[in-house]
């Protein structure tokens, strides 16, 4: 069942030079956490087959305060200190609302 007050998150990541792998496993490992935080409906790593340094989390929030909850969480909070040395630039997070058009199924995440 998809939440009305649903919240999309795209956050992109762009690793330095050689620290690519560190910054896939730091991601893997907060994956892990917040799968288990309140509110999460979706949090899914990706990875540009063009750009192998560049990350993209995809993430779905039940609400805006859940979302809230998660940037205070301790995954959250321990993520972003190991990335702090391995990024070529900040982190690029934009927060989405859901414009449902056409088929629920196919028209939001």
């Amino acid at each position: 069942m998809t939440s009305e007050n649903a919240v999309v998150v795209v956050a992109t990541a762009e690793a330095a030079p050689g620290k690519e792998e560190e910054v896939e496993q730091a991601f893997r490992t907060a994956v892990r956490a917040v799968h288990a935080e309140p509110g999460c409906e979706l949090y899914a790593l990706h990875r540009d087959p063009r750009s192998p340094s560049t990350f993209v989390m995809v993430e779905k929030w039940s609400s805006l305060e859940a979302l809230r909850d998660h940037g205070r969480a301790p995954a959250l909070t321990e993520l972003g200190a190991t990335l702090k040395d391995l990024l070529a630039a900040p982190l690029d997070v934009r927060t989405l609302i859901p414009v449902p058009e056409g088929d629920e199924r196919l028209g939001r995440i």
